[in-house]
């Protein structure tokens, strides 16, 4: 039995992680969300303009995010180890990556704005697309440090301040977007600018709110933080070994993700437009479903710290679980609630863009139930891996598996002329055999022979 008097991997300890997770995902799923929502009410060009600006700003950051979540698996094998110390020099390291990643990213603004120039986009999203993305690259920080702060509560298994987080910059969110965008109680009307903003100013209040957890009197003690401010190199490299390859893994499989996005938009007004409704909803379904993952990553890392094998393989398991039955509910809501899902995204003003996409995202939305049974077992078994330091398969699994979706998805649409849904189906089906590749790999089990800490 574990601290808290449950079955070491079981459910409940994995429910008991996952669950705040499932929360703070949401939170962020919900943010996009509203955002793209509110700006449904002005145009289809604007919540297409969202969607593009939002997915090239995670494409430029999440090489960053991917090496920094790492710092989770680190943590929680130096818990499980008994190095609690080590769990804060980690998550200093993360920062320190954090601020030198920053300035990164400012310089890739006129990257992106030839990449926009030549990608096709229609010439109404264009102009807004570029200053989504833009002002939301100026809050990028708050992003690269929450993911360092966030990695070290979840490490730990303490996700509910991460939630608490998540809530407050929700909360945030919504009020700035609604007040900016539509310019109310005195408000400048910014529109999609006004959007950036609010969610610029949601990010930075979370940040806050982990800053004041993470020097709390009693992490100051435990932890030793005031002593963790020390460039630690033996450290430092561990993250970066393990942590590149999955920060160039998430480069690359969003890269393709994205590649695929431009692909269905590139079919047209209509087939954008469907296709992003269901993208929008598929991205809400998903995020808790990261949930999963970073509590599998977390529990397995402190399993594997501790060299207690059985009880990591557990944790696998009841991921699986976990995140069947979410997909079970996913599956229900998509499969009879389709016509109210997709109405969500109804213009203020009439639109025979939207009413010809509408059918279109209809049964894109019932093709991707399937999807999310596929993530369910995905993040599952990625976070076993991952937690255990596999990083360096999963990463040329993951580029092979979502580049060779993007060339299924190219072969159906420009060779075989074959509709936006078909090929929506064979990407569907493509993700459903990569998630038996993970299986497999689990199965094998020589992450169970990996040592992170100790080699």
């Amino acid at each position: 039995m574990n601290e808290n008097n449950h079955p070491k991997g079981g459910i409940i300890e994995m429910l008991l992680v996952a669950l705040p997770m499932f929360a703070s995902m949401g939170c962020d799923a919900i943010m996009t969300f509203t955002d793209r929502i509110f700006l449904s009410r002005l145009s289809p060009d604007h919540m297409n303009a969202s969607l593009g600006g939002g997915v090239y700003l995670a494409t430029f950051t999440i090489f960053f995010t991917g090496l920094l979540s790492y710092s989770t698996a680190l943590v929680a094998q130096y818990l499980g180890a008994g190095f609690k110390s080590r769990a804060a020099v980690t998550t200093f390291q993360a920062i320190l990556i954090a601020l030198i990643s920053y300035p990164i990213l400012l310089i890739t603004t006129p990257i992106a704005k030839l990449v926009f120039q030549y990608m096709d986009i229609p010439a109404n999203q264009l102009p807004l697309q570029i200053e989504y993305f833009s002002t939301l690259l100026w809050g990028s920080i708050f992003l690269l440090l929450r993911t360092a702060l966030s990695s070290f509560f979840s490490g730990l298994g303490r996700t509910k301040f991460i939630m608490i987080a998540a809530i407050a910059s929700l909360i945030t969110n919504v009020v700035s977007n609604y007040l900016l965008i539509f310019g109310k109680f005195g408000f400048p009307q910014l529109g999609i600018r006004g959007a950036a903003i609010g969610t610029n100013i949601g990010a930075f209040v979370g940040v806050v709110i982990l800053f004041m957890i993470y020097f709390s009197k009693k992490n100051r003690i435990d932890f030793q933080i005031m002593r963790s401010f020390k460039f630690n190199p033996e450290i430092m490299k561990k993250l970066l070994w393990y942590g590149l390859p999955q920060g160039f893994e998430s480069f690359m499989s969003l890269s393709a993700f994205t590649t695929m996005i431009l692909l269905l938009h590139s079919e047209g007004e209509i087939a954008a437009t469907a296709s992003t409704i269901m993208f929008n909803w598929d991205y809400v379904s998903f995020m808790p479903l990261i949930g999963i993952q970073i509590a599998v990553t977390s529990l397995v890392g402190k399993y594997m710290g501790a060299r207690d094998i059985k009880s990591a393989t557990k944790v696998a398991y009841s991921g699986v679980k976990t995140g069947l039955a979410y997909s079970a509910i996913i599956f229900l809501l998509y499969v009879f609630s389709t016509d109210i899902l997709v109405n969500f995204f109804k213009p203020a003003e009439a639109s025979e863009t939207f009413n010809q996409a509408f059918p279109m995202a209809k049964a894109m939305l019932r093709l991707a139930t399937v999807y999310v049974l596929a993530d369910a077992v995905t993040v599952a078994f990625v976070g076993v891996l991952r937690g255990a330091g596999d990083t360096h398969w999963t990463m040329f699994a993951f580029i092979i598996m979502h580049w060779l979706a993007v060339a299924n998805l190219f072969i159906s649409l420009k060779v075989f002329n074959a509709s936006p849904v078909k090929g929506w189906g064979v990407l569907v089906f493509t993700f459903l055999s990569f998630s038996l590749v993970l299986y497999r790999r689990f199965k094998n089990g020589k992450w169970k022979t990996l040592d992170i800490i100790r080699d």
